[in-house]
């Protein structure tokens, strides 16, 4: 078994040493590191010279007792002598004064009203920048649909597929069970007074007009914003999207316009199917209050006209745009550190909800001036 050895001596010039012999590891330097510790405390005024000419072995755990042991408040020094050159390199790695002090201090607290302002302010240029991206991206699509020839349309049907195809089980999951729930616990109290029947107005209207556009762009913003996020957010890790700079090529329009024309794309269609697929579970719901599917269909369609259909799918595109975007700028924002993908994914999901929201409230105030 590996052991640590120490011997305390006095020379004759008066100076205290310390030889240190064996092996110096985790496993070893406990039975000597109090000793040690304790030999250099007693003598503060008597130079000490800790001799490790008999170390045989010496790892972190060893270069840690030597670097103790030098940083001791004394008024004589304290020097290591006769170390192996290799252990000797790992040792001045280390400087024992900086450890005298703390190497991360704790920022020091601003006034509440300073943090405050701070916070907003960094909020605002946020929103602020994720606006101008959002336009950016709208220009580099218009743009790309003057000229179709530059857009890479392999690239967009890939993605299409991701963003569409691949979230058709997701959406008819939460569609129908949206559907399904509403129209339960509306029919529940209506039916109290004989009106369960108008519960396919209030499925119909909801779905058409907010809840199967909202849900849909949900969906996307925590499925398709995330992984548009750590894509671009793992190629500005890897340097990649330097390196298409380095080459002349814009990133906004290589990237992120085929991601945006894939939402645009896959958005709407997907938000139709949301809506087909709510009222199909209102209707399964119904069924079990005694409205025949025929009834259900009926009083859909006296409910729900064109203008509702148009007012709830028109907000699709927008939030396409939105959640794409933000997605892709969250991504282009990466940092670097181990960490840094997954803070990206995180604000693009925290920041595309957000969005879809403001987006949302927009709306609802538009068509109340409109008349819609």
């Amino acid at each position: 078994m590996s052991t640590a050895a120490l011997a305390v001596s006095e020379a004759p010039d008066g100076r205290r040493v310390l030889a240190l012999s064996g092996t110096l590891d985790a496993e070893t330097i406990p039975v000597v590191w109090r000793d040690a510790l304790r030999a250099v405390t007693e003598a503060p005024t008597r130079p000490v010279v800790v001799d490790a000419a008999g170390v045989e072995y010496c790892d972190g755990a060893g270069i840690a007792l030597l670097v103790d042991l030098l940083r001791q408040p004394r008024q004589a020094p304290v020097e290591v002598a006769n170390l192996n050159p290799s252990f000797d390199a790992l040792l001045k790695q280390f400087d024992p004064h900086d450890l005298d002090h703390d190497l991360d201090p704790e920022v020091a607290r601003r006034p509440a009203i300073e943090e405050l302002g701070r916070t907003t302010a960094i909020m605002w240029r946020d929103m602020r920048t994720q606006i101008e991206f959002v336009g950016q991206a709208t220009a580099a699509l218009a743009s790309a649909i003057r000229h179709p020839t530059t857009i890479r349309w392999r690239d967009v049907w890939v993605v299409c597929e991701r963003v569409g195809a691949d979230a058709l089980p997701i959406v008819a999951l939460i569609s129908f069970l949206f559907g399904l729930i509403l129209s339960f616990q509306s029919a529940v109290p209506m039916r109290q007074y004989g009106a369960e029947v108008f519960v396919a107005d209030l499925i119909g209207l909801g779905m058409v007009r907010e809840m199967g556009t909202l849900l849909t762009a949900i969906i996307l913003a925590g499925r398709s914003g995330a992984a548009f996020a750590a894509e671009i957010g793992t190629m500005r890790v890897n340097q990649e999207i330097d390196a298409l700079t380095t080459m002349g090529i814009d990133p906004v329009r290589f990237l992120v316009t085929t991601r945006v024309i894939a939402a645009v794309l896959m958005t709407p269609l997907l938000s139709l199917f949301a809506m087909l697929i709510g009222m199909l579970g209102g209707a399964f719901t119904m069924l079990s209050f005694g409205i025949p599917f025929v009834t259900f269909v009926k009083e859909v369609e006296s409910a729900v006209s064109f203008t509702d259909f148009m007012s709830g799918w028109v907000k699709s595109f927008v939030f396409a745009i939105a959640i794409a975007g933000i997605g892709c700028l969250r991504g282009l924002q990466t940092s670097a550190g181990a960490s840094a993908v997954g803070d990206s994914t995180t604000r693009a999901v925290v920041s595309g909800l957000v969005l879809i929201v403001i987006i949302d409230g927009v709306f609802a105030v538009l068509y109340f001036f409109l008349d819609v």
